[in-house]
């Protein structure tokens, strides 16, 4: 059974930058924080965000709807949200399926 090693972390992904394009460690950092900051407003003005060959993350609104207490059986009204789902590429796909 194949299970998760470890974690990825800004600090890695900076770390990579520093590595293989030869900014500081600061400039590699502030890069990261750039890409992510850009993603997340991007997500939180409702666009989708695609990164070729890697996936996408999808928002989705959700109605409100009818859910039910799994321990009391009691109906409860489940308020309208917006949910985030991450679609992997095809070839993100292939990559994972070979470990």
């Amino acid at each position: 059974m194949m299970r998760s090693v470890g974690t990825l972390t800004r600090a890695d992904l900076a770390e990579t930058i520093n590595r293989k394009m030869g900014f500081s460690r600061a400039e590699s950092l502030e890069m990261v924080e750039a890409i992510l900051g850009k993603m997340s407003d991007a997500l939180a003005r409702g666009e989708n965000v695609k990164i070729s060959g890697f996936g996408s993350f999808v928002l989705r609104d959700k109605n409100e709807r009818i859910g039910r207490n799994p321990k009391t059986g009691v109906e409860v009204p489940i308020t309208p949200r917006r949910v985030m789902t991450f679609r992997s590429s095809q070839l993100l796909k292939e990559r994972i399926a070979k470990g």
